[in-house]
C-alpha cells in the first residue's frame, strides 16, 4: 500500500481563507442557482411553450449525471494538479469559467438540444469549482475550526439564491439574454476575484511503497468510498442527508408551481420566488446560528436533526395541499427554519465522523454529493410525479423521502458515543454515489 503525506502546503490566514471561500462559492452559487431555480424554467418556456414541464425535467435529469460525476472527477483531478498556482486555485479559476461560458451558450439557445449541452457543461464544471473551493478546508483549516467554516459555507447556498433573486426581481423587464450575462458574469468574477484572496502553491507528496504488499480490488474501492461495514455511520450519514434534501429541494420546482398550479405570469414569478428566497434566507441563518450554538452547549445533535427535520416535513405538507400564496411564503419560512439548523448540526456532525482525517477531502465530497445531487434529481422526477399524481402526488412523495431521511438518522452515534455502536447499513446504496 502507498503512503502519502502532503508536504509543504500553503497556508492562509483562518479569516481570510473564510472570506476568500464565502465570497467565490456564493457567486458561483447565484451562477449556478438562479438558472436552476428561475431562468432555466422561463427559458424552456420560451423555447417550448406547450411541453416545459417535461423539457425542463429531461434537461435537469440528464444535468444530474454530470453533477453527481463534476464533485468527485473534479476533486480527484485537483488533487493531481499539482503545479506552482495552485492545485485548488487552477479549478477555482478553469471551472467557472468554463461553467459560466456555458451559461451564456444557454442564454442565446434556441433549440432544445443546445440547452441541454449548455446545461450538462455547466453542472459538470461548475462542480468541479465546489470540488475545489470545499478542498481548501481540510487542506488549510485546522481540525477543530473545520466545522466552523462548514457551517459558514453552508450559508452560501441560500444566500447565492437570494442573490440571484433579488437581481432578476430589479432587472425583472430587461432581456432574457441580460439575465443571462449578468448571471454569467457574477458566476465567473466572483471566483477570479477570491483567487487574489485565497492562497495556494505547488506541494510535495512523497510515496512511499512498502515491498510486497498488494493491495486488493476491496481496498481500492474503500479508497473511493469508505467501507460501510467499517464505517457505517459515515453511509447512514449519507443516506440521510440525500433523503432530506430530497424533501428541502421541491423548492426548486417552485418557479413551475407559481406558473403551472396558480397561474403566475414570468414577472409575478420573478417577484414572489425573490420574496420566498429572502425570507426563507433569513429563516435559515437564524437557526442555523441558534441551532449550532444549541447543539454546542447541550452537546448533543440528534435531537436537533430530528426537530429540524420535522419541521421540514410539516413544510412540505403545508405545500401539498394548498394553492394559495400567503401559505406558500409561510410553508417556505418553516422549511427554511428547518433547514437552517439541519445543515448547521449535519456539518459538525459530519466532520466529527469522518473515517479517516486525511481524506477529508474526498469524504467530504461525497457529502457534497448527496447535498448537490437532489438539487438535480427533484426536476427531473418531477414530470413523471405530477403525470401519477399531480401537485399533491409530488409534494406527498417528497415529503415520504424526508421521513425516511429521518429515520436514517436514528444510527448516527451522538455525541460521546461510539462508533461500534453504530447499526451496519444494511445494504450498500450509498457506493453508487461514489
Amino acid at each position: 500500500m502507498s503512503k502519502q503525506a502532503i508536504r509543504g502546503q500553503v497556508s492562509t490566514p483562518f479569516g481570510r481563507l473564510t472570506t476568500g471561500i464565502m465570497f467565490g462559492y456564493t457567486c458561483m452559487m447565484v451562477g449556478l442557482l438562479t438558472p436552476a431555480m428561475m431562468l432555466l424554467t422561463f427559458k424552456m418556456m420560451e423555447i417550448d411553450p406547450n411541453g416545459y414541464t417535461s423539457s425542463y425535467g429531461l434537461i435537469a435529469g440528464v444535468g444530474a449525471i454530470f453533477a453527481l460525476a463534476g464533485n468527485p472527477l473534479g476533486g480527484a483531478i485537483s488533487d493531481r494538479t499539482n503545479i506552482g498556482f495552485g492545485r485548488r486555485k487552477t479549478w477555482i479559476f478553469l471551472g467557472p469559467l468554463l461553467g459560466a461560458a456555458a451559461l451564456l451558450f444557454i442564454g442565446f439557445a434556441t433549440e432544445i438540444w443546445q440547452v441541454l449541452v449548455g446545461w450538462c457543461v455547466a453542472q459538470l464544471f461548475f462542480n468541479f469549482g465546489m470540488a475545489a473551493y470545499t478542498a481548501l478546508i481540510p487542506d488549510q483549516v485546522k481540525v477543530e475550526k473545520q466545522g466552523t467554516i462548514s457551517g459558514l459555507l453552508g450559508l452560501a447556498l441560500p444566500l447565492g439564491v437570494a442573490i440571484g433573486t433579488v437581481l432578476m426581481m430589479s432587472i425583472g423587464t430587461a432581456s432574457t439574454h441580460t439575465k443571462w450575462i449578468l448571471i454569467s458574469a457574477i458566476g465567473v468574477i466572483g471566483p477570479i476575484i477570491s483567487l487574489f484572496i485565497i492562497r495556494d502553491g505547488k506541494v510535495e507528496i512523497p510515496h512511499v511503497e512498502r515491498s510486497g504488499d498488494k493491495t486488493s480490488l476491496v481496498e481500492k474501492i474503500s479508497k473511493v468510498y469508505p467501507s460501510p461495514r467499517k464505517f457505517p455511520e459515515f453511509s447512514w450519514a449519507i443516506a440521510s442527508k440525500f433523503l432530506i434534501m430530497m424533501g428541502y429541494f421541491s423548492t426548486l420546482y417552485m418557479t413551475v408551481m407559481l406558473v403551472n398550479r396558480l397561474g403566475f405570469s414570468e414577472q409575478q414569478a420573478t417577484n414572489s420566488i425573490g420574496t420566498i428566497n429572502l425570507v426563507g434566507l433569513a429563516a435559515t441563518s437564524l437557526t442555523s446560528i441558534v441551532g449550532g450554538l444549541l447543539a454546542d452547549k447541550f452537546k448533543k445533535q440528534k435531537p436537533f436533526l430530528y426537530g429540524s427535520t420535522v419541521i421540514i416535513i410539516v413544510g412540505l405538507l403545508m405545500l401539498t395541499f394548498t394553492t394559495n400564496f400567503s401559505i406558500i411564503l409561510i410553508a417556505s419560512i418553516i422549511m427554511g427554519l428547518g433547514l437552517g439548523c439541519f445543515t448547521a448540526v449535519d456539518l459538525a456532525l459530519v466532520s466529527r465522523i469522518l473515517p479517516n482525517k486525511e481524506d477529508a477531502a474526498k469524504d467530504f465530497g461525497l457529502m457534497n454529493v448527496a447535498n448537490a445531487l437532489p438539487q438535480s434529481i427533484v426536476p427531473a422526477l418531477a414530470p413523471l410525479l405530477l403525470a401519477i399524481g399531480s401537485w399533491p402526488f409530488f409534494f406527498l412523495f417528497l415529503t415520504g423521502c424526508t421521513v425516511l431521511g429521518m429515520l436514517s438518522l436514528k444510527p448516527l452515534p451522538e455525541v460521546g458515543q461510539s462508533k461500534e455502536e453504530v447499526v451496519p447499513l444494511p445494504i450498500e446504496v450509498p457506493r453508487q454515489l461514489s
